[in-house]
């Protein structure tokens, strides 16, 4: 809702009856609301000004304070309260509970609520209708961090299976409502720049009511223990919902080994979260973070380099280590000389400007290879000459939704890579555990309840019939294509690991004016290959003049433009030199008839 940086066309002061209509809208729109929270957020003697923007959305707020409640279709029908007035009465709407603060960052990057996010209590869901205000809030801390409107009934939830999408968020914390506040703040210590957390008072405060009352000690410890079996965000999960989907999908049951390995790390002294935290910070600028992505936001380095880098099944939390705050962590990094990191002013975020690639800790660290090395030597391709042009060309799979319980059953991991050949010994394992074989076609197999939804389930047409079998030849490629795809490539030591099949290199002559011959190069970052160095060496290899441009509309991808027709010498020596597989060369010539 507010994504983009709109200005608002008009702003002026409500008159006093309109004021009275705006406190008896809330009182209806907020049920639960008393007329003491109303006179809070909306005090009955002082101006209220309201905010007219292009899109029909009315901001009414204290004057010279701070926005209270924005009003989506300016009727009165879409009316919700802003974070600033959630802080200031926090039970003003009823609240979604989030599983654990990890998930917030997602929330804190403009994505819906999905029920598999929702902590679900012992008592179930609470009763809700669609389109209705609701908040949301992390565990343990009470100031909510968003607000939106259900999209169905508890009871359409329920029939549902607590899939789908629970909530349509309009507002959250550090959207550009929350950010065109001049006085704008956090209410509590659990609030950072990329997630919200605890908030260490409230949780002190807990423990210490607790202590006062040992039976109610024992209720939390009985509630608590209710709650050890709630999953918490896996690798998927997070893929899934940075790619902005529709579902959030979480494992509805969690292996005995990950609450011993969370439980594990949060016995981590302050020193090794530190180490944790340079190891994280140093291998995601050895495989993720390139020069040209910079300048950085440090909560996009937190969340899209960091986190992906921590070692599976632990819970990276910058407030346990002893900088407390991302920003003092980055600047201590900064005054080491690793990096270079200065503040925006106008974000009030730190923000990553450089890496210094000769910095000792640089240099002596060796980055780990996330992917496991694949099976088939068919899928590789190996560069002739110099090691540090040796590239290796993978393709791997994911688990995805549909083919995790096959996964979970045989007691495989979920939050790998499979080779083509790895996959497919997955589900051979899982119809062997089952006996799933046809006794009078050893040939064939028979598709239990699991196997056939993790085949079949949503691909097959409305109204037709699933099927009981399928051939052994037809099974392992069917369960691979319901797996997500994915590209591994690595040369020398630098890895990259992307979502989807692995594009091509395309080289193209064409004339130009003149009737002078130009090739063009695009393609080069899929394997690792910087535009600006190739086209020097082409320079001095072909005897030609050579430039870079940006593509259009694809911001990073880059392409080298050659003067002449060497599209034939050009693709040998992408073959020759740097090891790219013919297979991903494309190559035309515009100037043939």
């Amino acid at each position: 809702m507010f994504k983009k940086n709109v200005e608002a066309k008009a702003l002026q002061r409500l008159s006093g009856a309109d004021k009275k209509k705006l406190r008896r809208t809330a009182k209806l729109r907020f049920p639960q609301a008393s007329d003491e929270d109303i006179d809070a957020i909306l005090p009955p003697k002082v101006e209220i000004t309201v905010a007219k923007y292009p899109s029909r959305t009315l901001v009414y707020g204290i004057e010279g304070e701070l926005p209270m409640i924005f009003d989506i279709d300016g009727r009165g029908h879409e009316l919700f309260p802003t974070v600033y007035a959630l802080w200031k009465v926090p039970d003003l709407l009823p609240a979604f509970t989030l599983k654990g603060g990890e998930v917030s960052h997602y929330i804190l990057v403009g994505a819906d609520l999905m029920f598999p996010g929702i902590r679900i209590p012992p008592e179930g869901l609470p009763p809700f209708q669609a389109g209705q205000p609701w908040s949301v809030k992390v565990p343990g801390n009470p100031a909510p961090i968003a607000v939106g409107t259900t999209t169905m009934s508890d009871t359409e939830a329920l029939k549902a299976g607590l899939r789908g999408k629970a909530l349509r968020i309009a507002h959250y914390y550090k959207d550009l409502l929350w950010a065109s506040a001049d006085g704008r703040y956090v209410p509590n210590e659990g609030f950072y720049d990329d997630m919200v957390v605890e908030d260490p008072n409230f949780a002190s405060a807990s423990q210490h009511d607790s202590s006062e009352d040992p039976a109610d000690g024992k209720a939390d410890a009985d509630a608590s223990d209710n709650h050890a079996g709630d999953p918490s965000v896996d690798s998927e999960t997070i893929e899934d919902v940075t790619a902005g989907v529709s579902e959030l999908n979480l494992p509805e049951e969690k292996t005995t080994e990950e609450p011993t390995e969370e439980k594990e790390h949060q016995h981590l002294s302050t020193e090794e979260i530190d180490s944790l935290l340079d190891k994280c910070l140093l291998q995601a600028i050895h495989t993720n973070v390139k020069d040209k992505d910079l300048p950085m936001p440090g909560s996009t380095l937190w969340s899209s380099h960091i986190l992906p880098c921590r070692p599976p099944g632990v819970t990276l939390d910058i407030k346990k280590s002893s900088h407390k705050k991302l920003s003092k962590w980055l600047q201590s990094k900064s005054s080491s000389g690793l990096i270079t990191a200065k503040e925006d002013k106008h974000k009030k975020e730190v923000v990553l400007t450089g890496i210094n690639r000769k910095h000792p800790d640089y240099m002596a660290f060796k980055p780990e290879k996330r992917v496991q090395e694949p099976v088939e030597q068919h899928d590789n391709a190996v560069a002739e000459g110099s090691g540090s042009n040796q590239l290796e060309v993978d393709e791997t799979y994911k688990p995805s939704s549909h083919v995790n319980p096959i996964f979970l059953a045989v007691g495989a991991d979920t939050g790998k890579y499979y080779s083509a050949s790895e996959a497919s010994d997955v589900v051979f394992r899982y119809v062997e555990k089952e006996n799933l074989v046809k006794p009078a076609d050893k040939a064939k197999v028979i598709l239990d309840v699991t196997l056939c939804d993790a085949l079949y389930k949503g691909a097959v047409k409305k109204g037709s019939a699933y099927p009981s079998e399928i051939h052994k030849k037809d099974l392992g490629s069917t369960f691979i294509n319901r797996m997500q795809i994915h590209h591994r490539v690595a040369r020398g030591n630098e890895v990259v690991v992307r979502k989807g099949a692995i594009r091509t290199v395309q080289i193209m002559t064409e004339r130009r004016q003149g009737n002078k011959k130009m090739t063009r190069v695009s393609g080069l970052e899929c394997f690792l290959l910087d535009a600006d160095s190739l086209a020097s060496e082409l320079q001095k290899k072909f005897a030609c003049s050579t430039t870079t441009a940006e593509l259009p509309g694809k911001k990073g991808q880059y392409e080298v433009l050659v003067q002449g027709g060497v599209i034939e010498n050009l693709a040998k020596h992408l073959v020759d030199h740097y090891g790219v597989p013919k297979r991903y060369i494309e190559v035309y010539d515009k100037t043939k008839k």
